[in-house]
């Protein structure tokens, strides 16, 4: 028997009313295990800051990449990860910022605000 719906989708949370841009840097961040993503997406609708795209496919060279995180723009909500976890593949796991860095060879800002979009 399926579980009922609602208790499905109660570890996944709600967006927020209002988005708010990264404020000081997130002690995780979102990284994807590109091994186990199928590029399905369902994690995108979620991001509350709008910071996962899709890789790009002469990266990968399969037909449907994987996604990826832009980790300046990362607020560490975790709720990609939740929802990939749930509803998919477990692809996103929420690591130290500081081992993302050290990793990545990158230094993750303390705070970003995206540019306006076009209405």
């Amino acid at each position: 028997m399926a579980p009922a719906p609602s208790s499905f989708y109660k570890n996944i949370p709600d967006l927020p009313d209002k988005i708010s841009y990264k404020k000081k840097k997130p002690k995780l961040i979102a990284v994807v295990d590109s091994d186990n993503c199928t590029g399905c997406q369902v994690c995108v609708p979620f991001c509350p800051v709008d910071c996962i795209e899709p890789a790009p496919k002469e990266r990968f060279n399969v037909p449907i990449p994987p996604v990826q995180i832009r980790y300046n723009e990362c607020i560490g909500c975790q709720i990609c990860s939740r929802v990939c976890t749930k509803l998919t593949w477990d692809a996103i796991r929420m690591e130290p910022t500081e081992k993302v860095e050290k990793l990545a060879g990158i230094q993750i800002t303390e705070s970003f605000t995206p540019p306006a979009r076009p209405a």
